[in-house]
Protein backbone atom coordinates (compact mmCIF):
# COMPACT_ATOMS: atom_id res chain seq x y z
CA UNK A 1 0.00 0.00 0.00
CA UNK A 2 2.55 2.50 1.05
CA UNK A 3 2.95 5.50 3.14
CA UNK A 4 0.56 8.66 1.09
CA UNK A 5 2.68 11.49 2.94
CA UNK A 6 5.77 12.11 5.05
CA UNK A 7 4.84 11.42 8.84
CA UNK A 8 5.81 13.80 11.79
CA UNK A 9 5.38 11.53 14.27
CA UNK A 10 6.39 7.95 14.91
CA UNK A 11 4.80 5.69 16.84
CA UNK A 12 7.06 2.65 18.16
CA UNK A 13 6.39 -0.32 19.79
CA UNK A 14 9.25 -1.86 21.92
CA UNK A 15 9.48 -5.26 21.98
CA UNK A 16 9.95 -7.52 18.95
CA UNK A 17 10.75 -4.07 17.22
CA UNK A 18 13.46 -2.76 18.99
CA UNK A 19 14.58 -5.67 21.26
CA UNK A 20 13.95 -8.99 22.59
CA UNK A 21 14.25 -9.41 26.14
CA UNK A 22 17.54 -7.60 27.35
CA UNK A 23 19.25 -7.81 23.46
CA UNK A 24 18.34 -5.15 21.36
CA UNK A 25 17.56 -6.34 17.78
CA UNK A 26 20.53 -5.92 15.19
CA UNK A 27 20.81 -2.13 13.63
CA UNK A 28 17.37 -1.19 16.23
CA UNK A 29 19.97 1.02 18.12
CA UNK A 30 21.55 2.75 14.74
CA UNK A 31 18.70 3.26 13.33
CA UNK A 32 16.99 5.00 16.23
CA UNK A 33 19.55 7.71 16.20
CA UNK A 34 18.65 7.93 12.87
CA UNK A 35 15.75 8.42 13.15
CA UNK A 36 15.71 10.95 16.22
CA UNK A 37 18.22 12.89 13.84
CA UNK A 38 15.46 13.16 11.61
CA UNK A 39 13.85 15.50 13.78
CA UNK A 40 10.45 13.35 13.79
CA UNK A 41 8.65 13.32 17.43
CA UNK A 42 8.90 9.86 18.58
CA UNK A 43 6.61 7.87 21.33
CA UNK A 44 6.78 4.34 22.09
CA UNK A 45 3.95 2.52 22.60
CA UNK A 46 4.08 -0.98 24.66
CA UNK A 47 1.38 -3.55 25.92
CA UNK A 48 4.15 -4.94 29.04
CA UNK A 49 2.58 -5.00 31.80
CA UNK A 50 5.15 -7.05 34.16
CA UNK A 51 7.88 -4.01 34.42
CA UNK A 52 7.65 -0.98 36.04
CA UNK A 53 8.29 2.26 34.02
CA UNK A 54 11.38 3.49 35.36
CA UNK A 55 12.80 -0.06 35.26
CA UNK A 56 12.03 -0.10 31.46
CA UNK A 57 13.46 2.65 30.94
CA UNK A 58 16.61 1.94 32.37
CA UNK A 59 16.44 -1.78 30.43
CA UNK A 60 16.56 0.52 27.22
CA UNK A 61 19.04 2.34 28.25
CA UNK A 62 21.55 -0.50 28.71
CA UNK A 63 20.98 -1.83 25.66
CA UNK A 64 21.99 1.93 23.97
CA UNK A 65 19.28 3.30 22.90
CA UNK A 66 18.65 7.18 23.32
CA UNK A 67 15.24 8.00 24.47
CA UNK A 68 13.71 10.15 27.20
CA UNK A 69 11.43 8.61 29.66
CA UNK A 70 8.59 10.46 29.27
CA UNK A 71 8.71 9.19 25.50
CA UNK A 72 7.25 5.66 26.99
CA UNK A 73 4.08 5.26 27.01
CA UNK A 74 2.50 1.68 28.80
CA UNK A 75 -0.81 0.12 29.37
CA UNK A 76 -0.47 -0.33 32.98
CA UNK A 77 0.16 3.84 33.43
CA UNK A 78 -2.94 3.92 31.40
CA UNK A 79 -5.06 1.93 33.64
CA UNK A 80 -3.65 3.83 36.33
CA UNK A 81 -4.57 6.73 34.61
CA UNK A 82 -8.14 5.65 33.35
CA UNK A 83 -9.22 4.65 36.79
CA UNK A 84 -8.20 7.66 38.95
CA UNK A 85 -9.92 9.95 36.42
CA UNK A 86 -13.18 7.94 36.94
CA UNK A 87 -12.91 7.63 40.61
CA UNK A 88 -12.86 4.08 40.84
CA UNK A 89 -11.57 1.40 43.85
CA UNK A 90 -9.77 -0.91 41.69
CA UNK A 91 -8.97 -4.45 43.04
CA UNK A 92 -5.31 -4.79 40.86
CA UNK A 93 -4.45 -7.83 39.71
CA UNK A 94 -0.92 -7.72 38.49
CA UNK A 95 2.29 -9.05 38.85
CA UNK A 96 4.60 -8.16 41.62
CA UNK A 97 7.25 -5.88 39.70
CA UNK A 98 4.41 -3.55 39.18
CA UNK A 99 2.41 -3.66 42.42
CA UNK A 100 4.05 -0.68 43.71
CA UNK A 101 3.70 1.52 40.86
CA UNK A 102 -0.57 0.95 40.46
CA UNK A 103 -0.82 1.56 43.91
CA UNK A 104 -2.52 -0.45 46.30
CA UNK A 105 -5.79 -2.63 46.35
CA UNK A 106 -9.11 -0.91 47.48
CA UNK A 107 -10.85 -3.34 50.19
CA UNK A 108 -14.27 -2.53 48.91
CA UNK A 109 -12.98 -2.69 45.00
CA UNK A 110 -15.81 -1.42 42.25
CA UNK A 111 -13.40 -2.29 39.08
CA UNK A 112 -11.30 -5.17 38.69
CA UNK A 113 -8.33 -4.59 36.80
CA UNK A 114 -5.93 -7.37 34.90
CA UNK A 115 -2.48 -7.06 34.12
CA UNK A 116 0.02 -9.72 32.82
CA UNK A 117 0.88 -11.64 35.83
CA UNK A 118 3.34 -13.98 34.24
CA UNK A 119 3.85 -17.31 36.81
CA UNK A 120 1.85 -15.70 39.20
CA UNK A 121 -1.38 -16.55 37.49
CA UNK A 122 -3.39 -19.14 39.60
CA UNK A 123 -6.93 -20.48 39.80
CA UNK A 124 -7.85 -18.78 43.26
CA UNK A 125 -6.66 -15.07 41.66
CA UNK A 126 -8.61 -15.39 38.39
CA UNK A 127 -12.21 -17.25 40.70
CA UNK A 128 -11.74 -14.19 42.61
CA UNK A 129 -12.12 -11.98 39.61
CA UNK A 130 -14.81 -14.13 37.99
CA UNK A 131 -16.97 -14.28 41.57
CA UNK A 132 -16.19 -9.88 41.56
CA UNK A 133 -17.52 -9.70 37.75
CA UNK A 134 -19.82 -12.23 38.59
CA UNK A 135 -21.17 -9.75 41.35
CA UNK A 136 -21.43 -6.88 38.63
CA UNK A 137 -18.33 -5.19 39.27
CA UNK A 138 -16.88 -4.12 35.25
CA UNK A 139 -13.50 -6.23 34.10
CA UNK A 140 -10.52 -3.98 32.75
CA UNK A 141 -7.26 -5.27 31.08
CA UNK A 142 -4.50 -3.75 30.21
CA UNK A 143 -3.99 -5.92 27.36
CA UNK A 144 -5.33 -8.82 25.60
CA UNK A 145 -2.07 -9.94 23.54
CA UNK A 146 -2.10 -13.55 22.10
CA UNK A 147 1.83 -14.24 22.51
CA UNK A 148 5.30 -12.46 22.79
CA UNK A 149 8.68 -13.36 21.88
CA UNK A 150 10.55 -13.96 24.51
CA UNK A 151 14.68 -15.00 24.35
CA UNK A 152 13.86 -18.29 24.24
CA UNK A 153 10.94 -18.25 21.50
CA UNK A 154 7.58 -17.40 22.17
CA UNK A 155 5.31 -17.85 25.33
CA UNK A 156 1.70 -17.31 26.19
CA UNK A 157 0.36 -13.78 26.93
CA UNK A 158 -2.28 -12.31 29.06
CA UNK A 159 -5.09 -12.28 26.09
CA UNK A 160 -5.87 -16.10 27.06
CA UNK A 161 -6.12 -15.09 30.29
CA UNK A 162 -8.69 -11.85 29.55
CA UNK A 163 -10.37 -14.25 27.30
CA UNK A 164 -10.98 -16.91 29.55
CA UNK A 165 -12.46 -14.60 32.33
CA UNK A 166 -14.63 -12.75 29.75
CA UNK A 167 -16.13 -16.57 28.52
CA UNK A 168 -16.78 -17.63 32.34
CA UNK A 169 -18.66 -13.99 33.14
CA UNK A 170 -19.95 -13.00 29.96
CA UNK A 171 -18.75 -9.26 30.33
CA UNK A 172 -16.27 -8.23 28.15
CA UNK A 173 -13.64 -6.46 29.16
CA UNK A 174 -12.15 -3.03 28.87
CA UNK A 175 -8.69 -2.81 27.33
CA UNK A 176 -6.91 0.16 28.23
CA UNK A 177 -3.40 -0.51 26.11
CA UNK A 178 -3.13 -1.30 22.50
CA UNK A 179 -5.86 -2.22 20.23
CA UNK A 180 -7.54 0.72 22.74
CA UNK A 181 -8.40 3.47 20.50
CA UNK A 182 -8.09 5.91 23.51
CA UNK A 183 -4.80 4.29 23.62
CA UNK A 184 -3.40 5.55 20.45
CA UNK A 185 -5.35 9.01 20.96
CA UNK A 186 -3.49 9.73 24.28
CA UNK A 187 -0.12 9.56 22.19
CA UNK A 188 -1.18 12.06 19.37
CA UNK A 189 -2.35 14.31 21.71
CA UNK A 190 0.64 14.74 23.75
CA UNK A 191 2.89 14.68 20.46
CA UNK A 192 0.75 17.15 18.97
CA UNK A 193 -0.23 15.66 15.31
CA UNK A 194 -3.61 13.98 13.88
CA UNK A 195 -3.77 10.33 13.28
CA UNK A 196 -2.98 11.16 9.61
CA UNK A 197 0.19 12.56 10.63
CA UNK A 198 1.77 10.26 12.64
CA UNK A 199 3.03 6.41 11.57
CA UNK A 200 3.13 3.20 13.78
CA UNK A 201 5.98 0.71 13.63
CA UNK A 202 5.14 -2.57 15.11
CA UNK A 203 5.21 -6.85 14.85
CA UNK A 204 1.74 -7.28 16.09
CA UNK A 205 -0.57 -7.33 13.23
CA UNK A 206 -3.52 -6.94 15.23
CA UNK A 207 -3.13 -5.04 18.61
CA UNK A 208 -0.58 -2.84 16.86
CA UNK A 209 -1.25 -2.40 12.94
CA UNK A 210 -5.07 -3.14 13.21
CA UNK A 211 -5.42 -1.12 16.16
CA UNK A 212 -3.83 1.91 14.78
CA UNK A 213 -5.09 2.06 11.28
CA UNK A 214 -8.66 2.02 13.26
CA UNK A 215 -7.93 5.20 14.07
CA UNK A 216 -6.57 6.28 11.20
CA UNK A 217 -2.91 5.84 11.79
CA UNK A 218 -1.07 3.73 8.76
CA UNK A 219 1.08 0.96 10.11
CA UNK A 220 4.35 -0.44 9.44
CA UNK A 221 4.83 -3.73 9.95
CA UNK A 222 8.11 -5.57 11.23
CA UNK A 223 9.15 -9.26 9.96
CA UNK A 224 10.66 -9.29 13.34
CA UNK A 225 9.38 -10.05 16.93
CA UNK A 226 6.23 -12.34 16.98
CA UNK A 227 5.48 -11.61 13.81
CA UNK A 228 4.69 -14.96 11.95
CA UNK A 229 4.51 -16.12 8.48
CA UNK A 230 1.88 -15.20 6.51
CA UNK A 231 0.98 -12.02 8.89
CA UNK A 232 1.75 -9.71 5.93
CA UNK A 233 -0.97 -11.37 3.52
CA UNK A 234 -4.00 -11.31 5.72
CA UNK A 235 -6.88 -10.04 3.64
CA UNK A 236 -8.29 -8.55 6.86
CA UNK A 237 -5.50 -6.21 7.90
CA UNK A 238 -3.55 -5.02 5.34
CA UNK A 239 -0.20 -2.91 7.05
CA UNK A 240 1.00 0.45 4.56
CA UNK A 241 3.95 -1.06 4.97
CA UNK A 242 5.96 -4.55 5.46
CA UNK A 243 9.80 -4.49 6.22
CA UNK A 244 12.33 -6.96 7.54
CA UNK A 245 12.90 -4.67 10.57
CA UNK A 246 13.03 -1.58 12.28
CA UNK A 247 16.03 -0.19 10.55
CA UNK A 248 14.31 -1.19 7.43
CA UNK A 249 10.89 0.93 8.38
CA UNK A 250 13.67 3.82 9.28
CA UNK A 251 15.40 3.49 6.14
CA UNK A 252 11.69 3.76 4.13
CA UNK A 253 10.68 6.88 5.96
CA UNK A 254 13.77 8.68 6.28
CA UNK A 255 15.91 7.49 3.08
Amino acid sequence: MGLKTTPRAVLIDLAGVLHTGDQALPGAVLALNCLRASGLRLRFLTNTTRTPSPQLFAKLQRMGFTLAAAEIQTAALAARTLVCRRGLRPLWLVHPDIAGEMGDSDPDPNVVVLGDMGTHYTYAILNQAFRLVMQGLPLMAMARNRYFMEADGLSLDMGAFVSGLEYSSGVQAEITGKPAPAFFAAALAELGVTAAEAVLIGDDLSDDIGGAQAVGIPGILVRTGKFRAGDDAQPDIQPAMVVDDFAAAVSALIG
